[in-house]
């Protein structure tokens, strides 16, 4: 499904570029001087866009403004809405377990993403833990985000971190490999007055 997603983003973006490339060559060639189409917006050179019978035409009708508006507004919320699709990080759904028999089973994702937090969560000087998987269903990618207390050895965490949370996610998913980005940041504390 998600291939299909991308694969239709893809195809409109193309579309729509392609739109406005030739929508903005044509104008831009009319504006140099070549011989426009009979059916073409602009007639010549220092033809403009809309004429001002054409601007002014709806001005008085109590209904054109708020159209107007809603139109854009719509417009700019579903440009919004694209924007943030194209930019999300997927996280991952579910992950496809090879039980041995032929079979398999699937892993809700956010289950292995809670399981994966809270043990890495448990290490000695992590005070939190975040973990989110992506990639494919069969081959899942974790990322980690990790505070750790400022007296901790980033080496240290990362070889428990490797040996403890995520080897046991990798074998509770009966996972061949699971890749980790490991993001680490030490916690800060503010400074306090003894007296």
């Amino acid at each position: 499904m998600r291939a299909v997603l991308r694969t239709v983003n893809r195809v409109l973006l193309a579309l729509v570029g392609l739109v406005l490339l030739a929508v903005g060559g044509a104008v831009l060639a009319v504006g140099f001087g070549a011989q426009s189409p009979s059916w073409w917006i602009h007639q010549g050179r220092h033809d403009v866009l809309l004429s001002t019978a054409e601007r002014t035409r709806w001005r008085g009708e109590d209904w054109w403004w708020p159209v107007v508006i809603a139109a854009l507004a719509v417009l700019v919320l579903l440009a919004l809405w694209w924007l943030v699709a194209v930019l999300r990080r997927r996280r991952l759904r579910e992950v496809l377990v090879d039980t041995g028999d032929g079979a398999g089973a699937t892993l809700r994702g956010r289950a292995l993403e809670h399981a994966l937090g809270a043990d890495a969560a448990g290490l000695d000087g992590v005070a939190h833990a975040r973990a989110h998987l992506r990639g494919r269903r069969t081959a899942p990618e974790a990322r980690l985000r990790l505070r750790t207390e400022p007296h901790v050895d980033p080496g240290t965490t990362l070889r428990d971190l490797a040996d403890g949370p995520l080897a046991h996610a990798r074998d509770a998913a009966a996972l061949p490999a699971l890749p980790a980005e490991v993001r680490l940041r030490a916690v800060s504390h503010k400074a306090e007055r003894v007296t």
